[in-house]
Parts: structure tokens; sequence; C-alpha cells
């Protein structure tokens, strides 16, 4: 039997952003009728075909208004503050709980049916260093305090509220629209100028995984009878050295790369790995963007940037 145009309808929040924009065309590609909410509409771009809606999730009626008028059965919530330099400290992370607990109210009153979040790995305990789904929650930022509080609450309101609920915690991630402050941005965009590109020592070993492989994933989760939290990563470390040396041979600009320029804090875990044993089991995953692939795709959108139209 036909379902109904509503369940194959999916909201995704933050869709201009960095991991957002990732989700849209996997989500499209599975059948689902994509409605993004961004607070401003972005001009010239088409969404990959997403029907664009501009809300402010920091006003509720406003929520309410537009949940209720597109009658989807599923959401995915990315947007959250977007500067990634802020992020881990700022208190902007308390307006976000807020807004989405409002938020997945609001989808629930409306309708809605499946709810999936965009956690962060910010939210476990770092004295592991290989994490899990069952590694105990111990934020030490106030970022990752305000995901897993966002995620507790939600898990606990999920049935109450009559939703399905599924949590995705995402580990290190870079992409073709990763934002200026995080890594993989900034050394291509100094190595591209010229100019030297200062790291630390690069020594500490962590999960990356590419934008477009994460998006995926969420489409996955959100396209699943899934409940809980689930790691979305690569479920393989590398050393940030080993990254930048990449974009560095690349460029053939090896030279300008200073590792050991910027210090590393007392407390940086040397290694943060996720363990995809459960999203595994749960999804039906391709093979991840080899790390040497992906960054020549971002050196390739950088460089389009620079050229004149």
């Amino acid at each position: 039997m036909t379902q109904p145009a509503a369940a194959r309808r999916v909201v995704v929040t933050g869709a201009n952003g960095f991991l957002g924009r990732a989700a849209l065309a996997p989500l499209i590609a599975r059948g689902f009728e994509v409605h993004s909410l961004d607070r401003a509409r972005p001009a010239g771009d088409d969404l990959d075909g997403a029907i664009a809606h501009v809300c402010d999730l920091m006003d509720p009626r406003a929520v309410r208004d537009v949940v209720a008028r597109i009658e989807a059965q599923s959401l995915v919530h990315f947007a959250w503050s977007s500067d990634p330099r802020a992020r881990w400290t700022s208190l902007d992370n308390l307006d976000w709980l807020d807004a989405t607990l409002r938020l997945a109210r609001a989808f629930a009153d409306a309708g809605g049916r499946r709810f999936v979040g965009c956690g962060s790995c910010a939210e476990y305990d770092w004295s592991f260093s290989r994490l899990s789904e069952t590694t105990p929650l111990a934020p030490g930022t106030l970022y990752g305090a305000a995901k897993a509080a966002s995620y507790l609450a939600l898990s606990r309101a999920a049935v109450e509220l009559g939703l399905s609920f599924a949590w995705g915690r995402v580990f290190f991630c870079y992409g073709a629209r990763e934002p200026a402050g995080r890594l993989m941005r900034d050394v291509i965009d100094n190595l591209l100028a010229g100019r030297e590109a200062p790291c630390s020592d690069g020594l500490q070993v962590r999960d990356y995984l590419d934008a477009r492989d994460i998006g995926a994933m969420f489409a996955a989760l959100a396209d699943s009878d899934a409940d809980g939290a689930y790691n979305i990563a690569r479920g393989e470390g590398v050393s940030v050295r080993e990254l930048v040396t990449i974009a560095a041979e690349l460029l053939d600009r090896g030279e300008l790369v200073r590792f050991g320029a910027l210090a590393r804090r007392a407390d940086d875990p040397e290694t943060l790995v996720a363990d995809m044993d459960k999203t595994r089991a749960a999804l039906r995953l391709p093979a991840p963007t080899p790390h040497r692939a992906a960054i020549a795709d971002i050196i390739a959108a950088r460089r389009a940037k620079e050229t004149p139209a």
C-alpha cells in the first residue's frame, strides 16, 4: 500500500549549515519530500531540491506555525550555534537546548512521529579512548552538556510525546562546506594563500569523517525505526598530523605547515575513536570516503571559491 504523502515528508533544521546541508540529497534520494528550516533563505541556492522555509527556531510561535503547516511525519534536527570557535563555552548552548526541546514538543503536537537529533561525541566521558553508546555521559564542556541534556530529556519524553526518537552522536568531521575556524578549512585556506599554517603537534588521534558520509548516515537513521543513541563516525582513528600532511602534499606546500606552533590544552585526549558496532548493526552503510579523496574535494571546493565567476 502506498504511504500517505506526509509519511515521506521530512523537516530538516539547519539545512543550510555544514552538516544539515549534507543530509538533504541523501534524504531526497530515499524518496523523502524535504522541507528545510533556516533563519534566512539562501540566495541563489536551490538546497538540492528541498523546499525552503524561513523560521527562527528561537521564536516558539513561528516554530509551532511552520511545523503545523508542513505536516511532516519526520524531523531531523541539526540547527545549533554555528560558531566553531565559541561553541564549546558559549551561553548560546542554553538557548539551543531550550529551542530543541520546544521544537520536539511542537513537532509532536503537530502530529509528527519520528524525531532524529544531531548530538556530539562531546557528550561522552573523554577519559575513555574508544567511545561506544554505553560509555558514560560526562561532558567536559557547556556544548557537550547541552547536547547531553537534550538527549536525556528527549529520550525520556519521547514516549509521552508519541515520538520515535533517535540521536546521532557526531564525532569529528571535515567537508567542502566546512566553515572557517575548523581544522581542514583553516589549514587549506592558509596553504592556498601561501601563508604558514600553524598547527598543534598533530599527534592526537581522532575519528574524522566527511560531512557527506555523515549526511548519508543521518538520512539512513531517519529512514529507519532505530531508537536511542547511535555513533556517527568512521570507527577508525587518524592523527591530525596525517590529515594536515595529506593536504600539504596535495597542494605541494609542506614547507608552510608549522607543527607545534599551537599549544594543545593540558586535558586534550590522545585518542578519541568511535565504536561503530551498534550503528553498523542497525543501518546498512556504504564504505566511508577515503581521507585523501575527501581532502582533495575540499581543496577543489576552496579553489573554486577563489576563482572569479
